[in-house]
């Protein structure tokens, strides 16, 4: 297969990143986009997408695409998951896998049923940095970690939205916890999540905190209490409350210690993700998500993963206390 045939399901903030990066790299051949907004169906249609259509069914319709990436609201990854799997199109979804496990099962459940790959998009996997972090972990050069932290520090649902002159509004299902699964806990603590089992493996507890600053129907901000069974201890603390955006990681070894950043002001942050970098997580994950179709190798993180991080945060939900 010398290129993969890519539709592109959603295109919101995180779609758009998919859009740019897609066009740019030479592994994929951009066929089509799909997308309730008639201005964000101009935009793909302007930057070279061959078809466009304001229903995703008639993409998934499409013969020639081998894989979608689906970059939907929370509530509407099952049914367009499903729904792509039947269609024998290979799936890169944006996290959280869906809002809950029994969600999740399901959207494992039809891809192993219909034999198509199931990719989770976790940026923080293929970011350098991180990845750099995990390999001096695994190299020893540590010592025996003890105890790690996490932070994810954001804007949220509160990023400005549309990139013109006139914001566009906040999506009103953001503030909706039947359609979001939760708050900042689900929306970001999933990726250190998911990050930490790459690196410890075995969770053996989770708990958690769960703050309210800006009296919503569910969290703002979260602190979570993991161990795992290897005998490693972590903090993970999350947050939408920030006019910034910055991700850490920190390892303390028994021989030495070890951290990754990311951080930006929300402008410097919005800028660097509006238009290809081949340096960024974003990039690299969809490079790496066609090379597994093209190799015929099952990518990772899988969305076996992505059904357990939803177990653990289920979990951590369930075993909360006041600050």
């Amino acid at each position: 297969m010398s290129k993969v045939r890519l539709g592109l399901i959603g295109l919101g903030q995180m779609g758009r990143i998919h859009l740019r990066n897609s066009l740019d790299l030479r592994t994929i051949d951009m066929i089509a986009a799909a997308d309730v907004s008639a201005k964000s169906l101009l935009l793909a249609k302007k930057s070279g997408v061959r078809r466009v259509f304001k229903d995703y069914s008639k993409l998934l319709k499409i013969p020639d695409i081998d894989a979608v990436v689906i970059s939907l609201p929370n509530f509407l990854h099952l049914e367009a998951a499903i729904r792509a799997a039947e269609h024998q199109k290979h799936i890169l979804i944006e996290k959280p896998l869906a809002r809950n496990e029994t969600e999740g099962a399901q959207i494992v459940s039809a891809c192993k049923k219909n034999s198509v790959k199931l990719m989770v998009g976790y940026p923080l996997r293929f970011s350098p940095a991180f990845v750099e972090l995990g390999e001096n972990f695994r190299a020893g050069t540590l010592g025996e970690v003890q105890i790690a932290g996490g932070d994810f520090i954001s804007v949220g649902p509160f990023s400005p939205r549309g990139g013109g002159s006139v914001p566009t509004p906040i999506p009103s299902w953001w503030f909706d916890k039947k359609l979001t699964g939760g708050g900042a806990l689900i929306d970001l603590g999933c990726h250190l999540i998911n990050l930490f089992k790459f690196y410890f493996e075995e969770v053996a507890e989770i708990r958690s905190q769960l703050g309210y600053k800006f009296n919503m129907e569910f969290e703002d901000h979260a602190i979570c209490f993991m161990k795992f069974k290897k005998g490693v201890k972590a903090v993970l603390n999350v947050g939408w409350f920030g006019r910034y955006h910055s991700v850490q990681v920190r390892l303390y070894g028994m021989a030495n210690y070890a951290l990754a950043a990311s951080k930006s002001s929300l402008l410097g942050y919005l800028r660097r993700i509006s238009g290809p970098d081949r340096s960024t997580g974003f990039y690299r994950e969809l490079e790496y998500f066609v090379n597994c179709i093209q190799s015929n190798i099952d990518p990772l993180p899988s969305g076996q993963e992505g059904l357990e991080d939803l177990q653990l945060i289920t979990e951590a939900y369930r075993n909360t206390s006041s600050p």
